[in-house]
């Protein structure tokens, strides 16, 4: 049975990737009504911890997350969502299509890749 298990502010992790590349798009978190939504709807939804509210993504930036398919971890406390990532496709804020866009030196320096 998929038992979630969110964490002591009623969150859990989730993983969003690309459907079509395998590219991880972003990582965000979700509380029960966001996975509620997010599996009744077929759209992901998300909790905004700066905004302290639900977020259907897209909804602003018509980047409409449509859901591939929801999978746990063996924990069952990280879930990752597989997408078809609407509009331009962009999920980063940043208007870029992945929010991992900066790769980390041995040294502790950034780079965008």
């Amino acid at each position: 049975m998929f038992t979630p298990k969110f964490d002591a502010n009623g969150l859990i992790v989730c993983v969003t990737q690309e459907a079509a590349t395998g590219e991880i798009l972003m990582l965000a978190y979700m509380n029960e009504l966001a996975l509620e939504k997010t599996l009744e709807t077929g759209v992901v939804h998300y909790w905004s911890r700066s905004r302290n509210a639900l977020w259907r993504k897209g909804d602003t930036s018509g980047q409409v997350q449509k859901l591939v398919d929801l999978r746990v971890d063996c924990d069952q406390d990280a879930v990752l969502v597989r997408v078809e990532a609407g509009g331009d496709g962009k999920a980063c804020h940043t208007g870029r299509k992945s929010c991992f866009y900066r790769a980390v030196s041995p040294e502790g320096r950034l780079s965008e890749v």
